[in-house]
């Protein structure tokens, strides 16, 4: 079962709607896709690493002072991430995206 949508575009959705958390697992689990999983999993990733960083600076009065600057890296990173992907690169977010390359060739 796919979405029938071209690798690029599912790719780039994956990264649009990522911070739902929700889209990147449909497609993951919808397409087969190596690109659109690569970019799922990064997404994924990403966007729970920025959610739980982003906490720690909440409940951390010494830094909470960061978490505006968590919030832009969040856009920036959105904004790049689905560029990347409409355009069909495979761009590895620096430090997290190793960690999801490991985690797609587990799963």
């Amino acid at each position: 079962m796919t979405t029938g949508l071209k690798k690029e575009t599912s790719a780039a959705l994956t990264t649009l709607l990522g911070p739902t958390l929700v889209v990147p697992v449909l497609f993951l689990l919808l397409e087969k896709d190596e690109f659109v999983k690569f970019w799922a999993f990064q997404s994924i990733v990403v966007y729970l690493a920025l959610f739980i960083i982003n906490w720690v600076f909440v409940f951390s009065i010494f830094l909470i002072f960061a978490t505006p600057l968590v919030f832009i890296l969040g856009v920036v990173l959105w904004l790049t991430m689905t560029y990347k992907a409409w355009q069909g690169e495979r761009w590895i977010v620096p430090v997290v995206g190793k960690f999801a390359m490991q985690l797609m060739k587990q799963a």
